[in-house]
Order: structure tokens, then C-alpha cells, then sequence
């Protein structure tokens, strides 16, 4: 069984620094892309940050130049270094990974971290 497990986030002021990281365990054959995303109150869940195996990466407009996505493909891990951050940055994050399993490739999910930004 798959499972993903996030650690980070928590409460920081505006313009401050928060990292989140999330590591995948289980019986996998290949983890294909990982990335984060972010859900605030009474909006839709949104992309953050995705990144392929191979490097390439996928960021939401509000967070250019503000937030970087990284991987350790050796530790199953993908991370999200988040800075100056907003309080529109406030949400739930979710990790998200597409992964290659005894099963058929599908989508999983970790438990969301909540990020909270103070203005």
C-alpha cells in the first residue's frame, strides 16, 4: 500500500519562509511526476508546484519566482521551499504523486499540511 507522508508547514508571518517535504513509501515500480497542491477555504484545490522524474517543473503563476519544487528520487521525497510568503498562501497543502504500483498508474495523495500566513 502507497502511502504518502507530508511534514512542514504550520503558521508564519507575511514574507517569512516555510519548507514542506513529503516522502512516498510502499511497493512502487516508478514514481512518474510529484508535486504539491493547495486548498483554501470555499476555493477549488489548485495546482502549487509539479516536477517530472526527469527534472522538468510546472509552477502556478502566483508562485513564480517565490517557491521552489524539488526531488530526491533516491528517497522517494519531493519538497517545497516556499518564501515571501502571502496570506493569500494560506491553505491546505496536498502532495501529489503519480506512481506505478502492482496496480495500474493512478494518482495518490498525502493527508494535507495546513500552511497558515498572518498578515
Amino acid at each position: 500500500q502507497v502511502q504518502l507522508v507530508e511534514s512542514g508547514g504550520g503558521l508564519v508571518q507575511a514574507g517569512g519562509s516555510l519548507g514542506l517535504s513529503c516522502a512516498a513509501s510502499g511497493t512502487m515500480f516508478k514514481i512518474y511526476a510529484m508535486g504539491w497542491y493547495r486548498q483554501a477555504p470555499g476555493k477549488q484545490r489548485e495546482l502549487v508546484a509539479a516536477m517530472t522524474s526527469s527534472g522538468d517543473t510546472n509552477y502556478a503563476d502566483s508562485v513564480k519566482g517565490r517557491f521552489t519544487i524539488s526531488r530526491d528520487n533516491a528517497k522517494n521525497t519531493v519538497y517545497l521551499q516556499m518564501n515571501s510568503l502571502k496570506p493569500e498562501d494560506t491553505a491546505v497543502y496536498y502532495c501529489n504523486a503519480h506512481i506505478w504500483t502492482t496496480q495500474p498508474i493512478r494518482d495518490y495523495w498525502g493527508q494535507g499540511t495546513q500552511v497558515t500566513v498572518s498578515s
